[in-house]
């Protein structure tokens, strides 16, 4: 057995070994590659469709977006291909850790998955830079096929590209695509299920840098081309088939010591050899001037000011914000009369009793505290979508490059910066692409203070009850500009907080920025549509299942409590039952409230409160506050399950009817005054109520001190300004 494993050896066709028997249908492994911004999310898309799914690559937390297809090759065979989207990189040697994945993918011989096929895409209207990670990629002798994608705007520019002739000299393939409209694709399709692996010319000879070390590794380990063993001079750190053979490891190490290997001047003079090539063969391919100034470029001009650009952003997020609550209102009533419908029929269907209550008072009324807010949800998305789709996010990360150095942080921050506005999880994640491990760590223990989508519920909630609905000029909703305001409350603590981490953590490189402005584009709807649905269901799956765990825990510790207790009220009761001059209905509530604050859930909720009675908290929010640390969405479940347990059976009211009816029994004016909303608001905006954040952070950063610090200043920073707020507004 070899030591680095032939993945297409013995195939005509480039069948893995978890091809079926002769007859069945086949199975293959693809690999998208290609630069950021290239398209290879589109492309995933259109080959995928809704056949995807979520995990994280073997060994590491970066996001892996697999999917399936099914491919038809000449002969009619039908064969089922999984299709591995991996980060975008600019070339093989990786310079943050998300550009390690494609690397160790495609160079690491341990990697258990690795594909039958690449397919590179890449832009076409800038063939030079994108063919250089192509031509890397031949010379590993791996199958490939390119997708030149964007041939439309090629047109625009006035470009001609001779695919047949490119498709001779580089040896492989090449489909011409647009990916976004799903032009080619049918074509692209076919070359994927026909590929064959064709024992091509190296497209540099790297073994001319040094033949000696080249021979000396592939006498050692046997790899099949002389750039892998090139690469094993150069990245040997990274590739885990060493690590996992320390002495093979030594072996190399000696050798590239004993040859006086410089790794970073044979990079240097690869690039080179490679760009002479690659720019040889483009005037041979390629006619036009590809420097022609485009309708993007006039766009940026504007869109990119240093005036102007921030002024058209903060408009953008005012219409966003104005939108989530203007439009999603009708639907959120809709959803919320349904809940209630739902509740009454349930409660008048079965007989009444334990289990009616736990259906009504704890399933539903926990889970319909959280589905009616779908629609701000995958509003918020939908616009989300829309920013990235068009192009304009990357031109935002552009133009706040210059503010995010001042504290710190630098243009690549913002990209995970406002991937929190929808989770943080996944964007603590896309921190890897941050090049300078101190610009990373920064972005990280900030993300959380930027108001993830599980908050909206809470902001939404605590907006409709103490933000009158009313219309300023006319057209301006005042709760839109108070949700607006959270979000950009939540940016500007990211930044001072990152200002504040900058002057304590101690850098050991210097970040630098580097992004490919895309082109703009009309936004492909069906992409947003996928995204949008992904979404909403991990929101409602994921969020779904804790909330109804929590609910009917909530619903058992608030319906029963120390039988002492319990037993004392019943008795009260019943002799106040007697009395004429006692109102049934009273006394039946009077009841409900002392039973709920007897029972356990009761008890814990007044035994946080002297805790967070200065914020203006009584102890039903306190139990909301204690279960919100599993999950922030939590909260509106949660007080949607107490104050249901505080109610009459037949009482179905919304959470938002019987949160507005809560009366103070101290003040006797309602509970939650604008000084309290405020109050819990900036709570919810600031408290790491997230476990899953927790985790992942300590994943990423592979220490308790970091999560645990990020826990303690964001835990004070709550705690602080909650309790500001409410007694200023007071």
């Amino acid at each position: 057995m070899s030591d680095f494993p032939d993945h297409n050896a013995g195939t005509a066709t480039g069948a893995s070994d978890t091809k079926k028997a002769k007859g069945a249908t086949k199975q293959i492994r693809i690999a998208l590659v290609g630069n950021p911004n290239s398209g290879k999310s589109s492309l995933f898309n259109a080959l995928t469709g809704l056949n995807q799914k979520i995990a994280n690559f073997p060994g590491v937390t970066v996001e892996k977006k697999s999917g399936f297809t099914t491919l038809i090759d000449s002969q009619g065979q039908h064969i089922k291909a999984e299709i591995i989207d991996l980060p975008g990189t600019y070339s093989l040697y990786p310079k943050s850790l998300d550009e390690q994945v494609p690397f160790r993918v495609l160079c690491d011989p341990d990697y258990m998955a690795a594909p039958d096929l690449v397919v590179v895409i890449a832009d076409s209207t800038n063939l030079k830079r994108n063919l250089f990670l192509c031509s890397q990629i031949m010379d590993l002798k791996t199958p490939v096929v390119l997708a030149l994608n964007m041939m439309d705007l090629i047109e625009v520019k006035g470009i001609k590209i001779d695919i047949e002739r490119l498709a001779a000299r580089l040896g492989i393939p090449i489909v011409p695509i647009n990916a976004r409209k799903g032009t080619g694709i049918a074509g692209l399709k076919s070359a994927m299920a026909d590929f064959k692996f064709v024992d091509r010319p190296d497209f540099i000879d790297v073994r001319a840098f040094s033949p000696a070390l080249i021979d000396g590794i592939r006498a050692m380990i046997d790899c099949h081309s002389d750039y892998a063993a090139f690469q094993a001079a150069n990245n040997l750190h990274l590739i885990h088939y060493f690590q996992k053979r320390p002495e093979k490891a030594h072996q190399i190490e000696t050798l590239v010591s004993t040859l006086d290997f410089d790794p970073f001047k044979a990079q240097a003079s690869e690039s080179l050899q490679r760009y002479e090539v690659i720019t040889t063969i483009i005037k041979e391919c390629q006619v036009g001037d590809s420097s022609k100034r485009t309708f993007s470029d006039r766009l940026d001009k504007i869109l990119t000011h240093r005036i102007y650009g921030y002024a058209i952003f903060l408009s953008i997020l005012f219409i966003v914000f104005q939108a989530i609550f203007s439009w999603a209102t009708y639907p959120m009533y809709f959803i919320e009369g349904m809940f209630v419908d739902l509740s009454n029929a349930t409660s008048a269907l079965l007989p009444q009793g334990i289990l009616n209550d736990l259906i009504v008072n704890g399933i539903l009324a926990g889970l319909g505290g959280i589905v009616i807010f779908v629609p701000q949800i995958a509003l918020l998305f939908f616009f989300i979508g829309i920013l990235e789709d068009t192009g304009y996010m990357a031109r935002v990360s552009f133009i706040m490059d210059k503010l995010m150095r001042k504290v710190g942080l630098n243009g690549k921050s913002v990209i995970p910066l406002i991937g929190g506005v929808a989770c943080a999880v996944p964007s603590i994640m896309a921190t890897r692409s941050i090049h300078g491990w101190k610009d990373r760590m920064i972005t990280i223990m900030v993300i959380p203070l930027m108001s993830c989508s599980a908050r909206l519920p809470v902001y939404a909630l605590i907006i409709s009850l103490v933000i009158p609905s009313t219309a300023i000029l006319g057209i301006i909703n005042l709760q839109g500009l108070v949700l607006m305001a959270m979000y950009l409350l939540g940016f500007v603590a990211a930044l001072m907080a990152a200002w504040v981490m900058k002057k304590l953590i101690k850098g050991r490189e210097r970040g630098y920025y580097i992004m490919e402005m895309p082109v703009y584009h009309a936004p492909r709807w069906s992409n947003i549509a996928i995204d949008i649905f992904d979404k909403v269901k991990v929101f409602l799956f994921d969020a779904g299942k804790v909330i109804i765990a929590i609910s009917i825990i909530l619903w058992a510790l608030s319906s029963y409590g120390p039988t002492e207790r319990m037993d004392a009220i019943d008795l009260k009761y019943n002799k106040l039952a007697t009395s004429a001059a006692i109102n049934s209905d009273s006394l039946q509530v009077a009841r409900q409230a002392d039973l709920l604050e007897n029972s356990y859930a009761g008890i814990m909720g007044h035994w946080m409160e002297p805790a967070i009675r200065p914020l203006g908290y009584d102890w039903k929010i306190g139990i909301a506050l204690l279960t919100s640390f599993a999950a922030r969405e939590v909260f509106v479940g949660t007080m949607s399950t107490i104050y249901s347990a505080n109610a009459e059976s037949e009482d179905t009211q919304s959470v938002r009817a019987k949160l507005s009816a809560e009366i103070n029994p101290q003040t006797g004016q309602k509970r939650y005054t604008a000084a309290v909303g405020i109050s819990l608001m900036l709570f919810y905006a600031f408290a790491m109520q997230c476990m899953s954040t927790v985790a992942v952070v300590k994943r990423e950063t592979r220490s308790w001190k970091w999560p645990l610090i990020q826990i303690a200043y964001l835990s004070v920073l709550a705690y602080i300004s909650a309790f500001a707020a409410y007694n200023l507004l007071s």
